[in-house]
């Protein structure tokens, strides 16, 4: 069996000739650049028409997960993360010893009362 070139193998069809360079309308863009505290460059694209209140002043980097800013000079800084809190934790905020207490109370009482034992 003799190997031709098959034009048509590996094409879509109605794909016209190889190289062609319209392949449709390419919008206006802007270029708007990002810097992470270690100088990484990340550079995302929006519609030239969006208004610039709608560009995220940071973003993630893809480079090193830091933030990233628009402002070389003065790049955003690493974010504290806060420890995980328990459910225990955060009912610590909102209540004090003695309201804890008094609840408990109020809880055991209602609770004796419906098995008879007051």
């Amino acid at each position: 069996m003799a190997t031709g070139g098959n034009a048509i193998r590996g094409t879509r069809v109605g794909a016209g000739p190889m190289g062609e360079q319209d392949h449709g309308y390419h919008a206006d863009r802007v270029a708007v650049s990002y810097w992470d505290a270690l100088g990484n460059e990340t550079v995302r694209y929006f519609a030239a028409g969006i208004p610039d209140e709608e560009i995220p002043e940071t973003i993630d980097s893809p480079h090193s997960g830091l933030p990233a800013g628009r402002d070389k000079a003065n790049p955003p800084a690493v974010a504290k993360s806060e420890p995980y809190k328990t459910h225990l934790a955060y009912v610590k905020e909102r209540r004090t010893d003695d309201e804890a207490e008094q609840l408990l109370d109020e809880a055991l009482q209602k609770l004796r009362e419906r098995r008879g034992q007051s």
